[in-house]
């Protein structure tokens, strides 16, 4: 009779399950989850000491202490624990590449003409690679995926670490138009690269308003091509922001004047000279992302780069973004933030530069970057300090899911962890 019953299962549960998964597939919309009695960081607001916070249909719906718990949601106990809003890297190209040195498995690069605006990296995402995992262990939840290369790289992604396809990976594609401002990308020069990207930028302005004429061939001859100009088009509009990556302080000026002369929502990344022009940074309003643990002139575009950068961008009033601007080992972005707040940048403002600061910068900050109530339930459960060395996560949150901690290094470590003797 069991054996029977075996075959049942074995013949029917399958069907069921498939049938089951093609009808209610798993999307964004996670699951029903109360996170209680940890030392809640809103980062919005106030934090919260014993706190519930209670996720349902992967948003959250309540957040506090007299959080009433409905009867068949999940409770993760969370006491003596610090929570946290997921953290959010805006500089890697994770699901993109794999070896950097193996050039089949890299799909953040388009070859050829230094213009690929129209370079949308949403289709090269592998939701299988084992960065999402080794990653989203150490607490990330949420990454801006973004091509490279180029004098204009094309268009980034915002992606949370978690999805059995790419579609369920998604948040917003095409959230941002990648640049390069460097003497590399256009013809040797500074003044190269900035004649470029404004020749491109009043060519998409121009085709914008010539559209009909152009597809006529009635106009003059354009910098690029009709699908450049055409991904263009929301950033000329500021629907998305264009992210420059610069150093120089000198070359930043530069951007900055491109930027109001065609009155782009920009976001300055790299920048390790910004403190020196971090009042006209202030003054346009312009966030800035930073990765704080650099302080060696790499390059002559560098020469100024110092340990304390974000911390004096925060003193004279630019919103500071911290960022790994690594792929594989993007899990360091913790330490890039406390190694800022241990050059001076306070510690909320630190968490705010790797959550809700980053969201906001691109765009998002409605849904995602802190705990409150209507926003995606994304949050991390710390044992402690998250900037501490010794803090280790204990459960990562994406959706209202409680994600799995497995990854390749962990996979890794039980195989080789003891020798096999022969």
């Amino acid at each position: 009779m069991s054996r029977a019953r075996s075959c049942v299962r074995s013949s029917i549960y399958p069907a069921i399950l498939a049938l089951i998964m093609t009808c209610f597939p798993v999307t964004a919309a996670g699951q029903d989850l109360a996170v209680v009695g940890g030392t809640v960081h809103t980062v919005s607001g106030e934090v919260l000491e014993g706190a519930t916070v209670l996720i349902r249909s992967g948003r959250i719906t309540a957040l506090g202490h007299d959080v009433e718990i409905p009867i068949g949601v999940r409770v993760l106990d969370a006491a003596g624990r610090v929570v946290t809003p997921g953290l959010f890297d805006a500089t890697t190209s994770i699901g993109l590449v794999e070896v950097g040195m193996v050039s089949s498995s890299v799909d953040s690069r388009l070859d050829g003409d230094p213009v690929r605006a129209a370079f949308d990296v949403v289709d090269g995402i592998n939701p299988r690679s084992v960065l999402i995992a080794v990653n989203r262990a150490a607490g990330l939840t949420t990454v801006l995926t973004a091509p490279g290369g180029g004098l204009i790289s094309g268009q980034a992604a915002i992606i949370d670490l978690t999805g059995r396809s790419t579609d369920e990976m998604v948040v917003v594609s095409r959230a941002a138009m990648v640049a390069n401002f460097s003497p590399s990308v256009a013809g040797g020069s500074r003044g190269g690269a900035s004649l470029r990207l404004r020749e491109v930028l009043e060519d998409a302005r121009f085709w914008r308003d010539n559209r009909t004429a152009f597809d006529a061939g009635g106009t003059r001859g354009l910098s690029a091509s009709r699908l450049d100009f055409e991904a263009l088009g929301p950033v000329l509009d500021g629907e998305i922001p264009l992210i420059v990556n610069v150093h120089r302080a000198a070359d930043i000026e530069a951007v900055l004047r491109i930027a109001e002369d065609f009155g782009l929502s920009l976001v300055i990344s790299g920048a390790s000279e910004a403190w020196l022009v971090a009042d006209r940074l202030a003054a346009a309003r312009v966030p800035v992302i930073v990765k704080p643990l650099s302080n060696s002139p790499a390059g002559f575009d560098r020469l100024g780069a110092r340990f304390d950068n974000a911390s004096l961008l925060h003193l004279a009033g630019v919103k500071v973004v911290i960022g790994s601007f690594n792929s594989h080992n993007a899990r360091w972005l913790l330490h890039e933030a406390g190694n800022a707040v241990r050059f001076g940048l306070p510690w909320g403002v630190a968490l705010r530069a790797v959550t809700l600061a980053p969201a906001e910068a691109l765009g998002v900050g409605d849904l995602y970057g802190s705990l409150e109530s209507g926003k995606v339930g994304n949050l991390v459960v710390w044992t402690g300090d998250p900037f501490e060395l010794s803090t280790r996560v204990e459960a990562v949150v994406i959706r209202g899911i409680v994600t799995s901690p497995d990854n390749r290094q962990i996979e890794l470590l039980r195989r080789y962890r003891y020798p096999v003797s022969y």
